[in-house]
C-alpha cells in the first residue's frame, strides 16, 4: 500500500440519486415522493403530492395575507392614537375637567396596549408560518417549491386589496 505499487484506491463516486441513510438531496428534483416539515408527513404517491402542494399553497398565501393584515393594522393604530399625548391632554384640558382627561388618556393607552398585543400575536402567527414554508421549500422537492411560489403570488394578489380599503 506504499508509493510502490500497492492495490489502487477506488475512485469515490457520485451522490446517488436517492438518498440513503437519512442524508437529504441538496438540489432542486421532481418527485412524488418526500417527506415534508414532520415524519408523519410522508409523501409517497401523486395524489399525496398534489395534497401537499395544495397545503403548502395555501400556507403560502396565508403568510402573505398575514403581512397584508399586519400592515393595515398598523396604519389603523397610527390613525387611532395620538401622536402626541401630551398634546392631547394640553387640548383636553381646554375642553373637559381632569376626571375625564384621565378617562380619556387610559382609553387611549388601553387602545394602544390592545393593537400592540394584536401585531404581536400577527407577528408571531406569520413567523410561524414563514419557517414553515421556508422548511418546506428546503426539502428541495421542485412540486413543493412552485406551489410555494404560486401560493405566495396569490395570496399578495388577493391581499393586497385590502390595502386600499378603508
Amino acid at each position: 500500500m506504499g508509493a510502490g505499487g500497492g492495490a489502487a484506491q477506488p475512485v469515490p463516486r457520485a451522490a446517488p440519486a436517492q438518498p440513503r441513510g437519512g442524508m437529504m438531496a441538496m438540489y432542486f428534483f421532481f418527485s412524488d415522493k418526500t417527506v415534508l416539515l414532520f415524519d408523519f408527513w410522508n409523501v409517497h404517491s401523486p395524489a399525496g403530492m398534489a395534497l401537499s402542494v395544495v397545503v403548502i399553497l395555501l400556507l403560502a398565501a396565508l403568510y402573505e395575507v398575514i403581512k397584508v393584515t399586519k400592515g393595515k393594522l398598523l396604519h389603523r393604530t397610527v390613525l387611532s392614537v395620538p401622536t402626541s399625548i401630551s398634546q392631547e391632554s394640553l387640548e383636553e384640558r381646554d375642553r373637559a375637567s381632569v376626571n375625564s382627561e384621565r378617562g380619556q388618556q387610559n382609553s387611549t393607552q388601553k387602545r394602544w396596549f390592545l393593537y400592540h398585543v394584536s401585531q404581536t400575536l400577527l407577528h408571531v402567527i406569520q413567523v410561524v408560518i414563514g419557517y414553515l414554508v421556508m422548511l418546506a421549500v428546503m426539502s428541495y422537492n421542485t412540486w413543493i417549491f412552485l406551489g410555494v411560489i404560486v401560493g405566495s403570488t396569490v395570496g399578495y394578489y388577493v391581499a393586497y386589496p385590502l390595502l386600499k380599503v378603508r
